[in-house]
């Protein structure tokens, strides 16, 4: 590989890490040496074949990780693709605590990689779940405010789907509504859960 697919961007990012440094720099090489292009996205070193993304390298207190885009649609033959929560469709996780765990992974690391790349060059998809259940306390609101459905059907399917988790696994009808209650104005500002 040359340094001549290392940009800067990714140079500023790595020169500021202060965790997961040397595994961050080890994982670089070895997903540049896959031929893919590198730049920064969503704040982490990101890596892309012919404009889409294929890798994003990012780390977390315990552990550092290679996120797979479109990981649900790798074969994943040696059982190390991880998928952070149950909510996350598409993604999935190679998680590494140490650069030894990386050097050691490095041919199914880049096994993975060139699959990852091979998925995007055949214009393949994650089938998303689209269809929620609506908790009947949500709909009653809708009932109630006309505006608020109206503005819960304007946002993007990821946040409806945020919503419609949080809202639904409190327990208690009462929780549900008050949970409901206080993100009316959130919705009606076409606002995220999160945001």
């Amino acid at each position: 590989m040359t340094d001549s697919r290392k940009t800067r961007k990714v140079d500023g990012f790595l020169k500021k890490a202060k965790q997961w440094k040397e595994e961050f720099e080890t994982l670089r090489n070895i997903v540049l040496d896959c031929g893919v292009d590198e730049d920064i996205k969503w704040m982490h070193p990101c890596y892309m074949h012919e404009g889409k993304n294929i890798v994003l390298i990012h780390g977390f207190k315990e552990y550092c990780a290679l996120l797979f885009h479109k990981g649900a649609l790798l074969k994943d033959p040696h059982k190390v693709l991880i998928q952070q929560t149950e909510n996350v469709q598409a993604a999935r996780q190679i998680r590494f605590t140490n650069v030894q765990e990386i050097v050691e992974m490095e041919t199914i690391v880049k096994e993975y990689i060139h699959e990852a790349i091979e998925v995007e060059k055949a214009g393949l998809e994650v089938e998303k779940k689209k269809e929620f259940t609506i908790p009947d306390e949500l709909q009653n609101k809708f009932d109630e405010i006309p505006a608020l459905k109206t503005a819960f059907e304007e946002l993007t399917p990821g946040r409806q789907r945020a919503y419609i988790i949080y809202f639904s696994k409190a327990k208690k009808p009462q929780t549900r509504e008050s949970r409901v209650e206080k993100y009316v104005q959130h919705i009606l500002d076409g606002k995220g859960l999160n945001d």
